[in-house]
């Protein structure tokens, strides 16, 4: 992945991890810890639409930040922790670029 491709890929991801019901999701689902849960419990306790989380986890699962299993009717989610635990690295890697960029001493 070149230095274009790698930023257009974090862009993608912060924008995923913009909305406030997103990012709830995702503190629901590390709080529940092995237990993985369904667009209708994530529902409940967003309390918003399931078709409304359905497509937050649509969202979040095309930036990897999901994984999911289908178990008889339903679909259940849990976190990719590689993938998040590889977001700190990321935008570390990320503000190196700009700095190397962008040195210290010069002012905009």
């Amino acid at each position: 992945m070149n230095r274009f491709e790698f930023i257009e890929h974090m862009a993608e991801v912060f924008k995923a991890l913009s909305d406030p019901n997103r990012l709830i999701i995702i503190k629901l689902l590390v709080s529940t810890g092995d237990k993985d849960l369904c667009v209708a419990d994530l529902a409940k306790a967003l309390g918003i639409s399931q078709p409304a989380v359905s497509q937050h986890l649509k969202i979040l699962k095309n930036v990897k930040v999901l994984e999911s299993q289908k178990i008889g009717f339903h679909v259940y989610y849990k976190v990719n922790l590689e993938i998040m635990n590889s977001l700190t690295e990321k935008v570390d890697k990320l503000l190196n670029m700009a700095h190397e960029e962008c040195p210290e001493n010069e002012v905009y």
